[in-house]
């Protein structure tokens, strides 16, 4: 973008960045005021040139954030484009048209380029495979539906993912993809490459390029397929269906289960400290405290919930910390002809890096799968009303795949995960009291689903 004085293009830029950025579905301070400073980062070498921008929102309350933004500008305007128009800038030499260079399919070979000529320049292309291997002549597919980042798909060949929101340091989906392609791991995608430049004087991570799956269906399709087959036969149960998933969700566990191992084979395991069980306890009894002034419904389980969550603090040995993924659910698993991959390391991406680096239990993994499960089992529902029947069969579908992921997991790992109840139970329960917040404030009709579990997970607390 280097058409024109650098200061008009860049004054005209903030002005369209400041009211395009509030607009855009992983930008989450919609609604909120905001002081944006944009600031040009760097160029990446193409024809046309991508200028890569980022965006610093100031929210006044000491919370900032950062996001990238790259940008290509074009000297007449492109239909197909208009989607992702930010508007036009004025310059000496005319106007320039302003588009999300992410959706300009004339500009996106530029990342997959640098992967293998790797040039010096203040973006750093660091490639993990031959260089024969990136498909750099394909043309780029942006991916709908993501909420935190933008992904495009080359061909059949490779996927990258472009983060959004930039924090310093390595992005753990990097970090951890390129460990567990070194040691062989088989339930992930392979790293092709990644994409860094310094932010604020600090290497920050850009992008990342991963091996595509052509054949992969996500395990949340499966499984809610699985559900709509179920419910269509009125005198079935789950084990007798035609679409029963429980061997999947076996599959499913094990895959999750040598994941895990392959985690430990690349970055150890330490044990917790009792100091770090107390702490831990406590800031669950703190979520808790928090959704309690967001859901009421909570009140009439919070008794039981804080039992559980203060059983934490009396764990002493035996809690095994280790790298896990961090946000384990139905969607962040993928079906391929020959077996289950799990994608999408990066954590929960609104958390700093540094905490999403950090060792935890792999039961947490194991609990945000189980919380999955219960809700494919009841989304067909949650509009529906008070079904009685189709809620039997929604209990019903839960329970199965729950136990059908527990024992696939125990059968890889040597263990069952069940056997450490009061952990796996207080993960769970915190899970859900999240879920209560989300689903009250953005899915009402949805709210019965973590609050039913909360019910359970509460009375299963109050008899262990």
């Amino acid at each position: 973008m280097t058409s024109g004085p650098a200061e008009q293009v860049h004054d005209a830029v903030r002005d369209l960045v400041a009211a395009w950025l509030p607009t855009q579905r992983w930008f989450p301070g919609k609604g909120r005021q905001a002081d944006i400073e944009v600031r040009r980062l760097t160029e990446l070498l193409h024809s046309p040139q991508v200028t890569i921008w980022t965006a610093r929102a100031d929210y006044g309350d000491g919370e900032v954030e950062t996001y990238q933004l790259p940008l290509v500008s074009r000297g007449e305007p492109v239909d197909n484009l208009e989607h992702v128009l930010l508007g036009t800038v004025e310059t000496e030499a005319g106007n320039r048209w302003v588009y999300d260079a992410l959706h300009d399919k004339d500009t996106t070979r530029a990342w997959l380029a640098g992967l293998v000529d790797q040039p010096a320049g203040d973006v750093r292309f660091t490639r993990y495979v031959a260089a024969e291997d990136v498909p750099v002549d394909e043309a780029s597919l942006v991916m709908s539906g993501e909420q935190s980042n933008t992904s495009l798909v080359y061909g059949d060949a490779a996927i990258m993912k472009v983060f959004r929101r930039l924090q310093p340091g390595v992005n753990p989906d990097i970090e951890i993809g390129g460990e567990l392609s070194r040691v062989g791991a088989h339930n992930v995608a392979t790293l092709l490459g990644s994409v860094e430049a310094d932010v604020d004087g600090a290497p920050t991570s850009l992008a990342m390029v991963q091996e595509f799956l052509t054949s992969a269906t996500d395990g949340w399709v499966l499984a809610t397929a699985s559900v709509r087959d179920l419910m269509a036969e009125a005198d079935l149960h789950a084990d007798e269906a035609g679409g029963d998933f429980a061997g999947e969700a076996e599959r499913l566990g094990g895959a999750v289960a040598q994941t895990h191992a392959d985690l430990v084979t690349a970055f150890g395991t330490r044990e917790a400290t009792a100091d770090e069980m107390v702490a831990r306890s406590q800031a669950m009894q703190q979520r808790l405290d928090h959704a309690l002034g967001v859901v009421g419904e909570l009140a009439d389980v919070a008794d039981g919930l804080r039992a559980i969550f203060a059983a934490v603090a009396e764990l002493e040995g035996g809690v095994t910390l280790q790298r896990i993924h961090g946000d384990l659910h139905l969607g962040q698993a993928l079906r391929t002809v020959y077996r289950w991959v799990l994608i999408d390391f990066e954590g929960e991406p609104m958390a700093a890096i540094d905490s999403r680096r950090e060792f935890d239990s792999p039961l947490r993994d194991v609990a945000g799968m189980l919380r999955s499960f219960e809700y494919a089992g009841h989304h067909r529902i949650a509009d529906a009303g008070n079904d009685p029947q189709l809620a039997y069969r929604a209990n019903e579908w839960s329970a199965r795949n729950r136990d059908a992921f527990c024992a696939g997991y125990a059968d890889v790992a040597g263990g069952d995960p069940r056997r450490h109840a009061t952990l796996l139970r207080a993960l769970e329960a915190e899970k859900a009291v999240y879920e209560a917040v989300y689903e009250s404030r953005n899915r009402p009709t949805w709210l019965p689903i973590p609050l039913a579990s909360l019910g359970r997970l509460a009375q299963d607390g109050d008899t262990a």
